[in-house]
C-alpha cells in the first residue's frame, strides 16, 4: 500500500491539507512545499506522490483522520531560529574587549 503524502507547516509543525495556501493554526502562507528529508522545495503539484527526489512521504498518524500538532522530526541541518549560548558568549567577550581597548586608549 502506497503512503499518502502529509503536509505540515514549517513554521508550527501544525499538518494542513495539500491544497491549504495559509496554515489555519499560525496564518503562515505557503509559497512552496519542502521536502524535510531531503529540503527539496518545489510547487505542491510536484509533491503529490510524496517528494519527487527522494520519494519521502511521511508515515500515516497514529490515530488515522484527525488533523494533529506534530513537530517534524528533523530540520535536516536547517538554520534554526535558536542562537547558541557560545553565541552569546563570544559577542559578550568581543564587546568587552572593544570597551577595554577604547578605555584604555581615554585614560591615556
Amino acid at each position: 500500500m502506497k503512503k499518502k503524502p502529509r503536509f505540515f507547516c514549517d513554521h508550527c509543525g501544525y499538518e494542513v491539507g495539500s491544497e491549504i495556501k495559509t496554515c489555519p493554526h499560525c496564518g503562515r502562507y505557503f509559497a512552496s512545499v519542502r521536502c524535510p528529508e531531503c529540503g527539496y522545495s518545489g510547487p505542491d503539484e510536484m509533491f503529490g506522490n510524496g517528494c519527487p527526489m527522494c520519494g519521502y512521504s511521511a508515515p500515516p498518524p497514529p490515530s488515522a483522520g484527525k488533523n494533529h500538532h506534530i513537530k517534524p522530526a528533523s530540520n535536516n541541518g536547517a538554520p534554526s531560529d535558536k542562537i547558541s549560548f557560545w553565541t552569546y558568549l563570544a559577542v559578550a567577550i568581543t564587546l568587552l574587549a572593544i570597551i577595554s581597548f577604547f578605555s584604555y586608549f581615554i585614560t591615556r
